[in-house]
């Protein structure tokens, strides 16, 4: 008989999760090895807690529509598994689910902390008796994951950061002889500047903005940062700046830290915007403004890039395919075959490779002073942000899925998670 899957989305929303929550449930519900589709409530919470998602009570117009649609359709979470050694009551909950549902494939849509618990998870199962088959579908607006050549999330991040650095240059550029001189953007990417880097794609001529990029790979110099500004304030009359939030110093620390971490235990970071201006206004003396992408960027999905929500889509469909032709404890991953025309595949790789690990800027995708971006930087990201993939509009507005989310009658006791 077909065993149950389960499908959990982890962390942090993108604008295209749910393309990937599309493409397991489509592709499952036509595999024969696959009975129903449950989906966590709420990511993991939802196998502790036995809140499980009955996906075939949705309309395949509402399953499909999620391809279209931003945000965590069946809830996300931020929490971490332990190790099994020394929080077995976790896992042993997670199996007692599953038992009872007769789940036997597992499917995780996360970071690098969820493909964490994915490895765990199948290495625990198969030593309790009740081998489960785990498969790690990637997702992280930071494009930091390992072993894939980009993180579906970021393609739409990257297109909606460079085309809001665009547009609020030409407002700064318009408003500058007399107003503001400078501009400051904040974006997200805790250790990685993939995110800021994206801004860095408008830039076709020295003059052009950004004008200064500031990355979490680069130590933060403010002195440096400052004559930098002014010396771009004195030739081109105003200056767009696009700061990563990860942005720290020599010695590590974060330029903007608010002392608070998250349940996987990352510290709480925004505030790099403010911080720069205020550097800017003290000593430079200049009239400026700062944004902060904050949400935006990673819900919208009204701007997405073509591009992104099909390798979000394929990488859904192809868990389901690794997982019933057999493999496990695997990770789907995106392998670039060219780069003009850019074409594209989906590869598995190991999850212990995956998981804990993050990918930085390389050197040389950053330009020698430190404040832009290299044309091997231009070339890798380019296509990621190509194509448009608008939702079905109405009355002006986007119209995005709304599922019923029905949950399965619980057959345990609760555990109290």
């Amino acid at each position: 008989m077909p065993r149950n899957a389960f499908y959990a989305q982890s962390g942090g929303v993108t604008s295209v999760i749910n393309a990937s929550a599309c493409g397991v449930i489509e592709r499952a519900s036509q595999a024969k090895e696959i009975g129903k589709v449950y989906a966590g409530l709420n990511g993991i919470l939802g196998a502790l807690r036995e809140d499980l998602i009955d996906t075939s009570k949705e309309t395949k117009a509402a399953i499909r529509q999620l391809r279209m649609t931003p945000s965590g359709a069946f809830g996300s979470c931020r929490y971490k598994l332990k190790s099994p050694e020394s929080h077995p009551r976790e896992y042993e909950r997670i199996l007692d689910v599953f038992r009872a549902h007769d789940i036997g494939y597992f499917f995780y849509n996360g970071g690098g902390d969820s493909q964490d618990t994915a490895n765990k998870l199948a290495q625990y199962s198969q030593k309790q008796g009740f081998p489960i088959t785990c498969i790690g579908i990637p997702k992280t607006v930071d494009n930091d994951l390992p072993l894939t050549d980009t993180c579906p999330g970021f393609g739409s991040v990257a297109k909606y950061v460079a085309i809001s650095t665009l547009e609020a240059a030409l407002d700064v550029r318009s408003m500058a002889e007399t107003s503001t001189k400078v501009f400051v953007l904040e974006v997200m990417g805790r250790h990685a500047g993939w995110i800021a880097a994206a801004g860095g794609l408008i830039k076709n001529k020295p003059s052009d903005p950004p004008h200064v990029i500031v990355f979490p790979e680069i130590a933060f110099d403010p002195i440096v940062f400052v004559n930098k500004v002014k010396s771009v304030i004195a030739k081109e009359g105003y200056c767009v700046v696009v700061a990563s939030e990860g942005a720290q110093t020599a010695e590590g620390c974060f330029l903007a830290e608010s002392g608070v971490s998250d349940a996987f235990g990352h510290a709480q970071l925004g505030g790099v915007a403010p911080f720069l201006v205020d550097l800017i206004k003290r000593e430079l003396g200049l009239k400026c403004h700062w944004a902060l992408a904050d949400y935006l960027q990673r819900a919208a999905r009204h701007i997405a890039s073509k591009t992104d929500v099909e390798q979000a889509y394929a990488v859904g469909a192809s868990a389901v395919e690794s997982a019933i032709a057999g493999h496990n404890a695997m990770m789907v991953a995106i392998e670039r075959l060219s780069n003009a025309p850019y074409r594209w595949k989906t590869s598995l790789v190991p999850l212990h490779k995956v998981a804990n690990v993050e990918r930085k800027m390389p050197r040389r995708f950053i330009s020698k002073d430190g404040f832009g971006i290299t044309q091997a930087a231009k070339t890798y990201l380019e296509p990621l942000i190509h194509g448009e993939d608008y939702p079905a509009y109405k009355s002006g507005l986007p119209q995005y899925a709304t599922l019923k989310r029905v949950l399965v009658p619980k057959k345990l006791a609760s555990a109290g998670f």
